[in-house]
C-alpha cells in the first residue's frame, strides 16, 4: 500500500526523495539530482515554504530521519555482531588450547598411575620377601639354639614357625 503525499514544493526534495526510494517521481522538467554524499535534505527556499504543507514536510523529514536512524542502527547491530564472532573465535582458540592441555595432563596422570601400580607391585614382593628373611633368620636361630641346648621342644616349636 503506497500512500501518496502531496507534491513539495521543491525540486530537489523530490528528487531525493524519488533517488532512495520514496516513490515520488521528480517532475520532468527538473534535472536529476545526485545526493548520495548527503543524508539530509535540500532545505525550501523561502517563497516555496509557504506553498508546501508543513505536515508533509515534516513527514517525509521524519521518514528520512527514521531510514537513516534505522541505517545506523542496523551499522552498529553488524559491528557488534562482527566483535561477537571475534571473541567467539578468540575463545574457541582458547578452548582448542585448553583441551591440548589437558590432554597432556591426562597422559601424564596416566603414565604417572602406571608407575605407581608398578611400584606397588615391587614394594609387595620386597614386603613378601623381607617376610621370608625374618622367618629363616628366626628359624636359623632357633635351630641354632636347638642344636647348641639339644632340646627336642625347641625344635618342634622352630618347625611349627615355618
Amino acid at each position: 500500500m503506497t500512500h501518496q503525499l502531496p507534491p513539495l514544493s521543491d525540486p530537489a526534495l523530490e528528487a531525493f526523495l524519488a533517488d532512495i526510494g520514496f516513490g515520488l517521481a521528480p517532475e520532468p522538467s527538473s534535472p536529476p539530482l545526485d545526493v548520495t554524499a548527503t543524508t539530509v535534505a535540500a532545505t525550501p527556499r523561502e517563497e516555496d515554504t509557504s506553498a508546501s504543507p508543513p505536515l508533509a514536510e515534516r513527514r517525509l523529514r521524519r521518514q528520512i530521519s527514521n531510514r537513516e536512524s534505522a541505517r545506523r542502527s542496523r551499522a552498529r547491530k553488524q559491528r557488534h555482531l562482527e566483535e561477537l564472532r571475534a571473541r567467539a573465535a578468540g575463545l574457541r582458540a582458547g578452548n582448542r588450547e585448553l583441551a591440548a592441555r589437558l590432554r597432556g595432563v591426562q597422559a601424564r596422570a596416566a603414565l604417572a598411575r602406571l608407575a605407581n601400580a608398578r611400584l606397588r607391585a615391587e614394594a609387595g614382593a620386597l614386603g613378601r620377601r623381607l617376610a621370608a628373611a625374618q622367618r629363616a633368620i628366626a628359624l636359623r636361630q632357633l635351630y641354632a639354639a636347638a642344636s647348641a641346648g639339644g632340646g627336642f621342644e625347641l625344635q618342634a616349636l622352630a618347625s611349627l614357625i615355618v
